[in-house]
C-alpha cells in the first residue's frame, strides 16, 4: 500500500509518499480502506521525534480515520465488509489501509461524508474525556477553554454547551466570531496580554468552575487564580512551556482545587473503548440532529501533507485540518 512516511525525524520536508506493508487485521480488528484522516499536534511532535507511538502501534503518523471496512478478523461480530466507519487509532492513519479494534469503530451515518467523519474522533474524544470523565462538568457551571478555536477547542465549546454549562474561551480576535457561533458566551483575545483580569470582569469576580488548558506555561498561575472553590483544571498539553518559575500552593489547598494532567493516546485499549462507547451514547444523536458538528478549516490532498503540517505549525487553522487519502 501507499503511505506517508518519514525520511528521518525533523521538519515537514521529511514527509513523503512511499510504499509500506499493508497491515493484517488481528482476530478482533477490522481492516479499513482509508478515505480521510486528520492532523493533530501529536503528529507534528511524532514527526519531530518527540512523541513516539505506543508500544505495538504503527510507526505511521495519523490518529483518526474514516473509511470502508475491507476485511474483518475471525472474532469480529460488529462489522461487515463494506460498512462505513470512523474512529481513533494509536497510529497508522496516513495510509491507504489501517487496522482498528472493532469496539473502537463508530458507524458513519448515511448523511455524513468521509471528510466530516475523519474530523471528529481525536478532538471530540479528547474534549469529552476532559469535560465528562475528568472534570464532571455540571449544568449551570462555567468552563474556560484555552485555545478555543483549535480542533479540541471547537469540539469542547459544543460539548460544554450540550452539557448545559456556560463557555468562555481564549483565542485570537479573528476567531472570536466562530467561537461565539459554536456556543461561547464570551471570548478573550490572548494577544492583548494576561487573560485573568478580563475573565474576572466578565464573571463578576467569581471566576470559573472548570478550565481545560493545552497551553501551560505562565497560564498556570492565572488558572489557579481564575478557579472557584472546588474548581477543576484539566491540562492537555504544554504548548506554552512545561515549567512555571514560582507557584503559590496556598490557593490550591484553600480552594480545594483539583489539577489533572491527561493524555489519550497512551491510555489502555479498554479505557479507550469505554470512552468511545460513552461518547457515542452522549453525542451520536446530537451529531445526527446537528447540535454537534465537526468544524473543518481546510481539506488537503494527502500528497500535500507537508504543506498541511506547515499550515498547522503556523497556527493558521480554525478547527480541523483533514487529509483526503487516495
Amino acid at each position: 500500500m501507499q503511505a506517508i512516511l518519514l525520511k528521518e525525524p525533523g521538519s515537514a520536508d521529511q514527509l513523503y509518499l512511499g510504499e509500506y506493508l499493508t497491515p493484517e487485521p488481528g482476530p478482533n480488528e477490522i481492516l479499513i480502506r482509508v478515505q480521510a484522516t486528520a492532523l493533530n499536534r501529536a503528529d507534528l511532535l511524532q514527526r519531530e521525534g518527540k512523541y513516539p507511538p505506543p508500544a505495538g502501534a504503527s510507526s505511521i503518523l495519523g490518529l483518526e480515520v474514516s473509511g470502508v471496512v475491507e476485511a474483518v478478523g475471525e472474532s469480529v461480530t460488529r462489522w461487515q465488509v463494506g460498512d462505513r466507519v470512523f474512529g481513533l487509532i494509536p497510529g497508522g492513519g496516513y495510509a491507504q489501509y489501517t487496522v482498528m479494534h472493532q469496539d473502537m469503530a463508530m458507524p458513519i451515518p448515511s448523511t455524513w461524508n468521509f471528510v466530516d467523519a475523519a474530523a471528529i474522533p481525536e478532538v471530540y474524544l479528547t474534549a469529552f474525556q476532559a469535560l465528562g470523565w475528568i472534570a464532571y462538568v455540571q449544568p449551570g457551571e462555567t468552563v474556560l477553554l484555552h485555545a478555543g478555536a483549535s480542533g479540541v477547542g471547537t469540539a469542547a465549546i459544543q460539548l460544554v454547551h450540550a452539557m448545559g454549562a456556560d463557555v468562555i474561551v481564549t483565542s485570537s480576535a479573528s476567531k472570536h466570531d466562530l467561537c461565539r457561533q459554536l456556543g461561547a458566551k464570551h471570548a478573550i483575545d490572548y494577544h492583548k496580554g494576561p487573560f485573568l483580569d478580563e475573565l474576572l470582569s466578565v464573571t463578576n469576580g467569581q471566576g470559573v468552575d472548570v478550565i481545560v488548558d493545552p497551553v501551560g506555561g505562565d497560564y498556570f498561575t492565572q488558572n489557579i487564580k481564575a478557579l472557584k472553590l472546588d474548581g477543576r483544571l484539566v491540562m492537555l498539553a504544554v504548548m506554552g512551556g512545561a515549567k512555571v518559575p514560582e507557584v503559590n500552593l496556598g490557593p490550591i489547598l484553600f480552594k480545594r482545587l483539583q489539577i489533572t494532567g491527561s493524555t489519550l493516546r497512551s491510555r489502555s485499549l479498554e479505557y479507550q473503548i469505554q470512552l468511545t462507547q460513552d461518547f457515542m451514547d452522549f453525542a451520536y444523536n446530537r451529531f445526527q440532529s446537528g447540535m454537534l458538528k465537526p468544524v473543518i478549516d481546510t481539506v488537503f490532498s494527502w500528497q500535500d501533507v507537508a504543506e498541511a503540517h506547515r499550515y498547522m505549525e503556523a497556527n493558521q487553522n480554525t478547527g480541523k485540518i483533514v487529509l483526503r487519502v487516495g
